[in-house]
């Protein structure tokens, strides 16, 4: 399952701050749909993102009836992505 969407970096100030950008409610319920066949536990489904020309793979966690992408640091210094930037993001899902 390939997705594609568009969405706002946004941080997160909890225990373990990060950049994320949400997946868009017509693509969660792509992914809530294949969830039970690849989710790792606790709702995480492992996928390979790209964000402009990085590549790299991680795990969309569940939240709020959604899913968000963990964007590291590495990734937004490749792309010189910041806080608030809107980025086109590429999710593969094998299933």
């Amino acid at each position: 399952m390939d997705l594609e969407f568009t969405g706002e970096i946004w941080f997160w100030r909890g225990p373990s701050p990060f950049h994320f950008v949400s997946v868009p409610d017509e693509q969660s319920a792509a992914l809530e749909s294949v969830s039970p066949q690849v989710s790792y536990g606790w709702g995480m489904i492992p996928v390979q993102v790209r964000i402009g020309a990085t590549t790299f793979a991680t795990a969309l966690w569940p939240k709020d009836g959604g899913y968000i992408v963990p964007v590291k640091a590495a990734v937004r210094r490749a792309e010189k992505i910041d806080l608030g930037d809107t980025v086109a993001v590429r999710l593969a899902v094998d299933v």
